[in-house]
């Protein structure tokens, strides 16, 4: 039972806590760029939300 125990603690062939960080990593880069791309979007659409009510309201 403990040679089983032993066999098991020793074999690497799953990831490992550096594979998971460099998953972790590429997750969180992921995340930033979209929330970075939606809030571009969302300015833009503020942006031309507030031309078209001053062009309609001949500010």
């Amino acid at each position: 039972m403990l040679k089983h125990i032993y066999e098991f603690l020793e074999r690497d062939d799953g990831p490992t806590a550096v594979e998971y960080a460099v998953m972790l990593a590429l997750i969180v880069v992921a995340c930033m760029v979209s929330v970075l791309q939606m809030s571009n979007a969302t300015a833009d659409s503020f942006d031309a939300s507030a031309a078209e009510l001053a062009g309609a309201l001949g500010s």
